[in-house]
């Protein structure tokens, strides 16, 4: 997008950021380049260690694309920062921050609760390659303080937390890294780039599953990480070309299709999620409801204060883990709107019962004191509802049927 004197608002900016009519054809739609290879008039080096003078433009797809260029450009804009880097997976967008910037003999320290395959990522292989691992709650500063050490090279937070809903003081945290010289990355895939300024509150690195709102639409998978121009070359010498989680420029052309509606539909999604969990803290069979929206969140004034856009994820508990699995298979019966299926961000409401034993116990190892934070948090066991693009009303009367 041609720069201009004043800064453009974030819908525009959502539709034509790193997009342009396509230099050969006229198209105004971007154009869908699937070519592993492209034919170069320079002499040209193949290793990551060519990269910062090696050919201009493009050489071989695992280095750059021109569609994944298009869609890096465009979340960049959309993040507010200097670079993005795109991956095939939210998983390997994780993991090439870490491995990218964490080594042998050095400390990380991350979120007691995120995203399964991150925790399982922290607590099982990166402690095998030598780098020690620390959790911790992250919206306890005097805990993540504590936490530190002379070797921390990372702190990594998410917010709001999969699947609990708790939220961060990203300010605060990056404060933290910084007075240790560390970095700051952040998950702010249940936010989005509409919810959350990162980069104005210190955040380093944002990364996002953009299987999730950006692409928006549950049929693409991909991942994103966003920051300063320096580190994300640091990355893609390292975590494109050595690790090879690249994207495809198939799914980068249909994600960037759903990211150019990303403002709108994030204004839906929080619409249709105040309007169900207003519902669902009403009705007899629910006990709780976690939403940054609602003013019963424990954290709703870091909510207001931090959160331009409250999403629409929410979790909510129906007593104890007995009766959840009971209402869990009432759902599977009986939904007809919401799909009883994993994911989240979708235009399509969804909708998973997440046991705290099985869960937490297993898949995140949770015990003593951070086991019994988690369930003063979170009971038994939560649903964690992503509440889509379809009407409130419809939504209701499904999970009323459901809940009966």
């Amino acid at each position: 997008m041609t720069q201009r004197n004043r800064p453009v608002g974030p819908m525009t900016q959502a539709i034509h950021a790193g997009e342009g009519p396509d230099p050969t054809t006229g198209a105004s739609a971007p154009p869908l380049h699937m070519s592993s290879t492209f034919v170069t008039d320079q002499v040209a080096g193949f290793s990551a260690h060519d990269l910062e003078n090696g050919p201009e433009g493009f050489l071989y797809a695992r280095w750059d694309n021109p569609t994944v260029a298009m869609l890096e450009k465009k979340i960049a804009a959309m993040q507010g920062t200097e670079a993005c880097l795109c991956t095939a997976s939210g998983m390997a967008a994780a993991t090439a921050i870490f491995l990218t910037f964490l080594s042998a003999g050095d400390h990380l320290v991350v979120s007691d609760v995120s995203y399964a395959g991150v925790a399982e990522l922290a607590r099982e292989t990166l402690p095998r390659l030598g780098i020690e691992v620390s959790t911790v709650n992250m919206s306890n500063l005097e805990a993540v303080t504590a936490a530190l050490r002379p070797n921390t090279r990372l702190i990594h937070t998410e917010t709001p937390v999969n699947p609990i809903g708790r939220l961060t003081d990203l300010a605060a945290v990056s404060k933290l890294a910084r007075d240790a010289g560390a970095l700051h990355s952040c998950d702010a895939t249940f936010a989005s780039p509409l919810g959350l300024n990162t980069a104005g509150l210190g955040v380093d690195l944002t990364m996002h599953s953009i299987t999730k709102y950006i692409g928006g639409h549950g049929d693409a998978v991909g991942g994103a990480i966003a920051g300063r121009a320096d580190l994300i070359a640091k990355m893609r010498a390292e975590a494109s070309i050595h690790h090879g989680g690249i994207l495809s420029p198939f799914n980068a052309w249909l994600i960037a299709r759903g990211a150019s509606t990303l403002p709108l539909r994030m204004k839906a999604h929080q619409a249709g999620a105040q309007t169900v969990a207003e519902w669902l803290e009403s009705h007899p069979s629910v006990t709780r409801v976690i939403y940054p929206g609602l003013a019963s969140h424990p954290q709703a004034e870091l909510a207001a204060r931090q959160m331009s856009n409250t999403s629409g994820m929410i979790s909510f508990q129906v007593g104890d883990a007995e009766t959840g699995q009971r209402i869990a298979q009432q759902m599977i019966d009986r939904l007809q709107v919401i799909h009883y299926a994993v994911s989240l961000g979708h235009h399509r409401s969804l909708v998973f019962w997440m046991e705290t034993a099985g869960l937490m116990e297993t898949s995140f190892r949770l015990n003593g004191p951070q086991l019994d934070a988690y369930r003063a948090f979170a009971g038994d066991g939560i649903f964690r509802l992503s509440v889509g693009l379809e009407d409130a009303e419809d939504l209701i009367a499904d999970l009323d049927i459901a809940l009966s």
